[in-house]
C-alpha cells in the first residue's frame, strides 16, 4: 500500500478561502474527479490520498482529509453513476461537483481549468477516483486542530523543517504505509477529540 499527500489550489480552504470542491469527501463515495491527473493515474485500489488546503495570506494550511481509492472510471461514467458530483453553482453560487464533462463528454461549461487546451481536457477526465473510508475536518473545532497540529505532523513525518507545507513536502508527495498509518491516527485523534 501506497499513498499520495498533496496542496490544493491557492486559496482553498474550506473556512478562510474558497470552498474545496476537489476531491469530495462527506458524501457516501469520497472521489477525486478533475485535480491531480498524475496522482489519479498513479494510484492503485487500496491506496491513499490526502489533501492540505491551499495557501491563504496569513492561515495556516490544514491536512483537510482523505480517502482510499476503490475504483478508477472516466468522467463520462462518473457522469452516469453520480449526478450529484456533477459541477454546478449552488444556491449561494458556490462551484461545487468534481465532474467536468457533459452527459456526452463535452467540457462542461463551469469548468474554467486551461478553457483552450484540449489536450490537457482529456487528460483530467480520465482515472476519476472513486474512493472508500473518507475522513475529513469538517466541523470548525477539527479543522482549527488540525491547522494547528498540520506543519508539526509533517515535518516529523517528513523529517523536514519548515514553516509552510510546500518547504516541507513540496506540492505533493509519495507516502509509505507508516506515513499512511500517522496521518491516519492523527485525523482521526482530531476527529476523537472533536466529538461535539
Amino acid at each position: 500500500m501506497k499513498g499520495y499527500i498533496y496542496i490544493s489550489g491557492t486559496g482553498t480552504d474550506n473556512i478562510a478561502g474558497k470552498f474545496l470542491n476537489d476531491p469530495i469527501l462527506n458524501r457516501p463515495y469520497p472521489s477525486l474527479g478533475a485535480c491531480m491527473p498524475n496522482i489519479r493515474r498513479l494510484v492503485l485500489r487500496g491506496d491513499r490520498i490526502y489533501v492540505v488546503s491551499g495557501s491563504v495570506t496569513g492561515v495556516q494550511q490544514y491536512i483537510v482529509g482523505g480517502f482510499e481509492v476503490d475504483e478508477k472510471i472516466d468522467a463520462i461514467a462518473a457522469h452516469r453513476r453520480f449526478p450529484e458530483n456533477r459541477l454546478c453553482l449552488d444556491e449561494n453560487g458556490v462551484l461545487t461537483g468534481n465532474i467536468i464533462v457533459t452527459g456526452n463528454g463535452e467540457r462542461h461549461p463551469l469548468d474554467r481549468h486551461d478553457p483552450n487546451d484540449d489536450e490537457k481536457f482529456r487528460s483530467r477526465i480520465q482515472n476519476f477516483i472513486v474512493g472508500r473510508n473518507p475522513i475529513a475536518m469538517e466541523t470548525t473545532a477539527e479543522i482549527q486542530s488540525s491547522r494547528q497540529h498540520t506543519i508539526s505532523l509533517l515535518q516529523e513525518i517528513f523529517e523536514r523543517r519548515g514553516n509552510r507545507v510546500i518547504d516541507i513536502m513540496g506540492r505533493w508527495r509519495k507516502i509509505n504505509e507508516d506515513q499512511i498509518r500517522q496521518i491516519d491516527n492523527f485525523l482521526r485523534e482530531i476527529k476523537a477529540e472533536n466529538r461535539e
